[in-house]
Formats: structure tokens, C-alpha cells, sequence
């Protein structure tokens, strides 16, 4: 985690920004840094975007013990995770499967939590947009099989709200559950839990309109299989990870195929360099 100064971190340069939606009151140092942030006029349903980072051959994560997270993906850039402290801060909803919180067991997906230099300019804009101090936080888990325990629902740091099935919220309620926690059960065949179940439990929770959806892989395939992905925010990091024969290490999305019969193809909105990094932005009707 960085904790590099807002004054050390280079601004990103914009090389191409199409100037659609509302222009946000981001602070002078987030806008020094990031340049200009629109995101869609308020409108009667959620606005759903993902953000994540990638390797030139498209690997999300090493799948490694202690090197699973993005920070590796990335080589640990300041700028990405400025970047996405900075669509934390503009969220009224984080949204990660059981698997993306088991790589980072320690964490709390708040802006403050993933570029603390910025923690005060990210307060700022959220206080600016009128919204809560922190976004809620929501872990999708078939299973239920999740330590309560974590600081994500012990600290008191974030409000949280576990969608699982029937069978996992039974196996959740052998434990303790802290009061910032609520736990919703879909009843649904299987563990797999439809997309469109988790946004509807999220809105009856939040009545937020920006929902950032942040993995795993396998949890925005299924957002992108029943299209409700709006945007995807997505950093190139200038690293060939390669692929050994059964490593499993993932790409963007896992577990479905949409080429060539029902191929996804989305508009590129905006993009930003960062050194080598590439920081694109798609929109997707």
C-alpha cells in the first residue's frame, strides 16, 4: 500500500476524454492528479462500473500465495491506486466476491483504505457529493463461507451487507454478527447467485446510484452476462504475466463466453497515461 505524497505522484496525462455526463467537484489535489472526472446525470436506475487493472496478455492476478491481489498486476503504481481510491470516493456501493476479499483478507474497500495520502481530498469529494462517509461495502458468497471476524465487518469501519443463498446465511448464523453487518439470503438452486439478485438486495439496502463493482473475474462475468455493466475503468500495466499450463491464473472475466456469438464490444470514452500505464475508460449501451 502506498503512502507516497500527493505532491510526489505525478498527474495523469488525458490523451483522449469525450466530455459526456456531469462534471464532479473533485478537490484541487484530486483534480491536479486525475484532471477531470464525469460520471452520468442521476437517473431512475443504479449506473454500474467496474474498475480493474490488467497485464498486457490479460492476467488479474498471479494466483500465487501473497501475490493474488492487483498491487502486483499493477507493480504496486501510486497512480492506480489513486485512481481507484478516486472511483471509491465517487461510489455509493463497492461490490466484491468472497474470493477477491480472500486475497485481502486485512482490507476495507474505502478510498482512504487504498492511497491514505489522499484520504483527506477523497473525505472532501464525498462530503462534496453529499454522500456518506464511506461507501457500503458488499460481499456476494454462495457458500456463506466467510470469517466474520475480518476487519471488513468487525472494525466498524464500513456498513456491509453479505449477499449469500439460503444455505449460506445458515452457515453464517453460527457466528456472531457485528451490528454494522446485514446478511441477505436469495434462495436460488446451486450457490451461484444471479447479478441482477445482488443489484436488487443492494438497492433495497442503499438507494445509491453509482455502484462500482470491483471482482473477482468470475463476478463480473456474470454482471457482464446479464449486462448491467455501464462502464469499465480499466489500468494497463506495461507487464507480460504469461500463463503456466494449469496455473489458473485469470483474465478479466472467468466462466463465461460471450466471441463470437454474443460478442461484448464497448466505446472507448476516455483515456489517461501514467508512465506506461494505460488508464481506459469504456462505456457499454
Amino acid at each position: 500500500m502506498s503512502h507516497l505524497a500527493p505532491a510526489a505522484l505525478a498527474p495523469l496525462k488525458t490523451l483522449f476524454e469525450t466530455k459526456r455526463g456531469t462534471l464532479l467537484p473533485l478537490p484541487p489535489k484530486l483534480s491536479r492528479l486525475y484532471g477531470d472526472l464525469r460520471m452520468p446525470p442521476p437517473r431512475p436506475h443504479p449506473h454500474v462500473f467496474s474498475n480493474f487493472v490488467t497485464t498486457l496478455d490479460g492476467v488479474v492476478s498471479l494466483n500465487a500465495k501473497g501475490h493474488a491481489s492487483g498491487a502486483d498486476i499493477s507493480g504496486f503504481s501510486a497512480q492506480d491506486r489513486m485512481v481507484m481510491g478516486l472511483l471509491r470516493a465517487v461510489a455509493d456501493v463497492v461490490i466484491i466476491g468472497s474470493g477477491t476479499l480472500g486475497a485481502d483478507r486485512q482490507h476495507v474497500w474505502t478510498a482512504e483504505a487504498i492511497f491514505p495520502a489522499l484520504a483527506e481530498e477523497y473525505r472532501r469529494l464525498r462530503k462534496a457529493l453529499v454522500k456518506c462517509e464511506t461507501p457500503l461495502n458488499v460481499i456476494v458468497s454462495g457458500g456463506g463461507e466467510i470469517d466474520l471476524r475480518l476487519p471488513i465487518f468487525a472494525s466498524g469501519k464500513v456498513p456491509t451487507l453479505i449477499v449469500t443463498t439460503t444455505a449460506g446465511a445458515k452457515r453464517l448464523s453460527k457466528q456472531r454478527t457485528p451490528d454494522t453487518v446485514e446478511v441477505r439470503a436469495i434462495r436460488h438452486r446451486g450457490n451461484a447467485i444471479p447479478a441482477n439478485a445482488i443489484l436488487d438486495e443492494v438497492c433495497q439496502v442503499n438507494p445509491g446510484k453509482l455502484i462500482l463493482v470491483e471482482g473477482g473475474p468470475r463476478l463480473l462475468g456474470d454482471f457482464y452476462a446479464e449486462r448491467l455493466i455501464d462502464e469499465q475503468f480499466l489500468t494497463l500495466a506495461p507487464q507480460i504475466a504469461g500463463r503456466d499450463t494449469g496455473d489458473g491464473r485469470p483474465s478479466l472475466v472467468m466462466g463465461k463466453a460471450f466471441a463470437p456469438r454474443d460478442a461484448l464490444w464497448g466505446s472507448l470514452i476516455d483515456m489517461r497515461r501514467g508512465s506506461s500505464h494505460l488508464f481506459l475508460r469504456y462505456s457499454f449501451p
